[in-house]
């Protein structure tokens, strides 16, 4: 009677598995940074395995289904990968930030506004007194009024 040599072929079966699984597994986050599409076929070509093998891995069809249903705001080949994407709450505390520049950028207008019409009033008045009357003889430049 032969002895059992099962067991060698079953953990040589174990290294080959665990021997294709790793680039498949190395493969989809390096090709979602890259920003390349990612599909079965992609996949299989970028990480050197059969597309029914990748079928047949239920925790790889449902990462590259979930990264194929995400939308896309840019066109395949040219988008931003995953981890470097904008947040909502991101996008939110932009929009804040601007709104608030925007706020003292209209206030700060608005008192140069204010100083300039100022400024223009004493000049006017200035050389008003120095020319001792009560209205200028030639006509002059058009005020800038406040907003």
């Amino acid at each position: 009677m032969r002895a059992d040599n099962s067991h060698h072929v079953v953990a040589a079966a174990h290294r080959r598995a665990a021997a294709t699984r790793k680039p498949a597994v190395a493969a989809l986050p390096r090709m979602d940074n890259a920003g390349a599409p990612i599909s079965f076929d992609s996949l299989a070509k970028e990480a050197r395995v059969s597309r029914s093998w990748l079928y047949n891995q239920p925790d790889r069809r449902a990462e590259i289904e979930r990264l194929r249903a995400r939308p896309h705001p840019f066109p395949p080949g040219r988008r931003t990968p995953e981890r470097q994407r904008t947040s909502d709450a991101s996008l939110l505390r932009r929009l804040e930030s601007a709104t608030e520049h925007i706020r003292r950028l209209e206030h700060d207008n608005k008192q140069l506004r204010q100083a300039l019409a100022l400024a223009l009033g004493e000049r006017r008045t200035t050389e008003l007194q120095r020319q001792n009357r009560d209205t200028p003889t030639k006509k002059s430049a058009a005020i800038i009024s406040p907003c």
